[in-house]
């Protein structure tokens, strides 16, 4: 069965500093024309940074778009043209204070993937030395440390919401139950 849609024409209603938006015009498999609405991201990053300790470094911040704090995995925007690896390098100093090594590809998460483009390329690495955290000039942030038990528990619970947390979370430990 065919899936693939035509694009026929884009038109761009907003374009901002982290998101464009626009309206396509497609061709279905079938012949007939539909509406598309699309939010163009980056992508992104999400680390998951272990210490010595076996715990995790876990980043709580306000999230305007939720109107709430969300805990999290740190995480960060892609720079136009910036390799995966080298904007999780980026963000986990700048985020936790902590260079990250041993770094392991944990893949692809689509958080929404009707409407936009963005992509997070998740990641699990081991706590380095101490280099200060250095955060963007809008960002505050409480960093945490908790066990990759604990995590998962407040998934459980609902408190931890966050979809790259969850899918990571999930990910290294059944990476660490195959070992």
């Amino acid at each position: 069965m065919e899936l693939t849609e035509e694009t026929l024409s884009k038109t761009y209603r907003y374009k901002g500093y982290v998101v464009n938006m626009r309206s396509d015009e497609v061709r279905l498999p079938d012949g007939t024309q539909a509406l598309r609405e699309v939010v163009e991201h980056p992508g992104g990053v999400g680390i998951a940074l272990e210490n010595e300790n076996h715990e995790f470094y876990m980043v709580s911040q306000w999230r305007y778009a939720q109107g709430r704090v969300l805990r999290e995995f740190p995480a960060g925007k892609r720079e136009k043209g910036e390799d995966p690896l080298e904007t999780a390098r980026r963000e986990i100093a700048e985020e936790t204070g902590y260079e990250g090594e041993d770094f392991v590809d944990l893949g692809p998460l689509v958080p929404t993937g009707a409407y936009d483009t963005e992509v997070i390329e998740m990641y699990y690495a081991k706590a380095g030395r101490y280099v200060g955290q250095h955060f963007d000039f809008d960002e505050n942030l409480a960093l945490s440390r908790m066990t990759l038990d604990q995590i998962i528990d407040e998934i459980m619970e609902q408190k931890i919401i966050d979809a790259k947390t969850i899918a990571m979370a999930f990910k290294i430990r059944e990476m660490k139950n195959r070992k």
